[in-house]
This record gives C-alpha cells, sequence and structure tokens, in this order.
C-alpha cells in the first residue's frame, strides 16, 4: 500500500513573510484558505489583476498586502515561502525555478511534482487543529474528512484543552511525571462509553 511520507507542522504564518502570486480564483481560494487557518497571516499578493473578492478579503485582513504588478523574482527578497496560482504555467514554473533557487519553499497550484508542501484540510476548534493530508491525491476526500470532523468533535474541545493545560501547569516534579500523569487523566477519553 502507497504511504503518505508527508511530515506534518503547524507554521506560525503570523511570523513568515508569504508571497502569493496570482490575483484570480486560484489565488483567491489559496489566500482565503491560509487566513481561515491564520488570520494574521503576513501575505503579499501580486498580480497584474487582483479579484474583488480578493480585495475584500484584503481589507479585512491588515497583515495582507497587495501589490498590482507582473511577477518579478524581485518580490521573492526576504520570502519564506511562495505560492504560484496564476493562470500561467509556464510563469508558475518560473517561480517554482526562482523559489528553489534561494531555497524558499515553494507550491504550484494544481502541480504536487512542483510542490514542497501541500495545503491539506484544516479542522480548528478553538486551541484544536487537525490537519488532513490525502498526499495531494484527492481534495475532496481531505474536504470531506474536515466536515466530518468538524461535525463529530464538540465546541467544548477547548475548554477540555484550556483546564489540561492549567492543570499542567500546576504540576511539579519532572517531565516523565507530568507526561504520565496527564496521560492517566486523559485515558478515559479513549475508553468504549457502550
Amino acid at each position: 500500500m502507497e504511504k503518505n511520507e508527508l511530515y506534518p507542522i503547524f507554521l506560525k504564518a503570523h511570523e513568515l513573510n508569504i508571497l502569493i502570486v496570482g490575483g484570480g480564483n486560484v489565488g483567491l481560494e489559496k489566500l482565503s484558505f491560509l487566513l481561515k487557518s491564520s488570520p494574521n497571516a503576513k501575505v503579499s499578493l501580486v498580480a497584474p489583476y487582483i479579484k474583488e473578492e480578493v480585495k475584500t478579503l484584503a481589507e479585512a485582513h491588515p497583515t495582507v498586502t497587495l501589490i498590482k504588478d507582473e511577477y518579478a523574482k524581485e518580490y521573492l527578497d526576504e520570502k519564506h515561502i511562495v505560492i504560484a496560482a496564476t493562470d500561467n504555467q509556464m510563469v508558475n514554473l518560473n517561480i517554482f525555478l526562482e523559489a528553489k533557487q534561494r531555497n524558499l519553499l515553494v507550491n504550484l497550484a494544481d502541480q504536487p511534482q512542483y510542490c514542497d508542501f501541500y495545503l491539506g484540510g484544516i479542522v480548528t476548534k478553538g486551541n484544536v487543529k487537525i490537519a488532513i493530508s490525502t498526499n495531494g491525491k484527492s481534495p475532496t476526500t481531505a474536504k470531506r474528512l474536515r466536515q466530518f470532523f468538524e461535525q463529530i468533535i464538540p465546541e467544548s474541545i477547548n475548554e477540555l484543552v484550556q483546564n489540561l493545560h492549567s492543570y499542567r501547569k500546576r504540576l511539579k516534579n519532572d517531565f516523565e511525571y507530568k507526561v504520565d500523569t496527564l496521560n492517566e487523566l486523559t485515558e478515559t477519553l479513549l475508553k468504549d462509553k457502550s
């Protein structure tokens, strides 16, 4: 059976400089997805044409800068992550090559072979965040799994996390003791209620 070998990480997008190239439907999708999960992400979006929906979204997020211009490699300066979302595959490939020369993480929309990372499905309930990946094979499956988890995970999960955080801070002793104590306390979450 084929395995998903991606390594999931949670990035502090508000501390990184992210570039999205493309102001059409795909650029809107990528920006929306990013801001839904990280509303304070620092994003520069460059495109000669920028959809009204992109402008409206950017107005609601002061950390988003819109630049009405053709892509130029100088826009990669001081960036950490690049998302190429134009409707011109040659421009996207050029962005990929220039980003790789600078050792930047890059994602080309709908071209998994040119991606260092994928934007998967994300479920957020307060402090709890679950990322879902299908290894770039089926965004629809990731979407359905996201919808499933959004329905079954109660909103009160955040209260549980807050309470466990407070309890953990009060525990004395070493790390191993804290882990054992919290494992014992939370193992009832896994017991069958039937």
